[in-house]
């Protein structure tokens, strides 16, 4: 019977004095809301508020609903703020890309200042497989440039990049203008310790023309370009990975092929891949890294190579 309308009329009734100031702040007519008053007090069966008095007067009933108004509508209030805050705690991520965290980590403090109440928890892409992870429920997203099939996963392009060549730059491929996969039949490749398969440079490169060279784990970005450089081998990284090192002379990068390109994807659940959160995560990252990363495209523009 009485309704929220009528708690916040009594209330800006409080805290004007009138019926004429009260209806200013509700944006009403005078008229109209002593109507909406003689209503709902013949509704009730009694009077709230003396008329015509001077300071204006409310009725013991009135008092009554008032202090009901004063402990209702802020616990409204606060839920309402609440129902736009994100349920969700804490953001559980996992970066297949194991160079990805050097960019991400600027691209994050935004988020941060977006979303203060999400706290962010990192999980290994190397000690186990995440996509998995990511369907039991284990993880809430994933950075990846794999696509399950019929995973139940919604894959959001991020961006596509680069996969360069990395030598010494005295090495002999420096030297050629174009590296084909025969080239790299003798050559130690550098990988990270992950199955060759889902190395972009084994799946799209090595492996269509049937070359095979031999392969050394390396779990430390830093430690495979100081090898490379020592000449003890050649590396396949995305150019951001390389940049600075090449720039230093320590190392040269080379196209593969026509190139090779890589796309990154923000994976999640099917369900879920709306979450504001995960929404607000996936969009801070691709703006960071399409403004800030070197010879990359934006997934929604692939024909243009954003050059830093």
């Amino acid at each position: 019977m009485v309704e929220l309308k009528h708690l916040r009329t009594l209330q800006a009734l409080r805290n004007t004095g009138s019926l004429a100031a009260a209806a200013v702040r509700l944006h009403q007519t005078q008229s109209a809301l002593s109507h909406q008053f003689s209503d709902l007090e013949q509704r009730l069966g009694f009077r709230l508020f003396v008329r015509k008095s001077q300071p204006l007067r409310f009725t013991p009933q009135g008092e009554i609903l008032l202090q009901l108004a004063e402990q209702v509508l802020p616990q409204i209030q606060q839920a309402l703020q609440a129902c736009h805050k994100p349920l969700q705690a804490t953001l559980r991520i996992a970066i297949e890309c194991h160079s990805c965290i050097q960019w991400l980590t600027p691209a994050l403090d935004k988020f941060r200042q977006s979303w203060p109440q999400v706290a962010m928890d990192f999980k290994s892409g190397v000690t186990f497989d995440p996509q998995p992870a990511l369907q039991q429920g284990e993880l809430d997203v994933v950075l990846t440039s794999d696509i399950l099939p019929r995973s139940g996963l919604h894959y959001t392009p991020m961006f596509d990049f680069e996969v360069r060549l990395v030598m010494a730059p005295d090495h002999t491929l420096a030297q050629l203008k174009q590296i084909l996969p025969e080239d790299l039949a003798q050559e130690v490749l550098m990988i990270y310790p992950v199955q060759r398969q889902r190395l972009d440079i084994w799946r799209h490169f090595l492996q269509p023309a049937g070359v095979s060279p031999a392969l050394k784990s390396v779990d430390n970005t830093l430690l495979l370009i100081q090898m490379v450089s020592a000449r003890m081998g050649i590396g396949a990284l995305p150019h951001w990975v390389v940049e600075s090192f090449e720039k230093q002379g320590l190392i040269v990068t080379k196209t593969l092929g026509e190139g090779l390109w890589s796309r990154l994807y923000a994976a999640a659940r099917d369900d879920e891949q709306r979450k504001p959160v995960l929404e607000a995560f996936t969009r801070f990252a691709r703006q960071h890294a399409c403004e800030h990363l070197p010879f990359v495209r934006d997934a929604a523009q692939p024909g243009a190579i954003l050059q830093r």
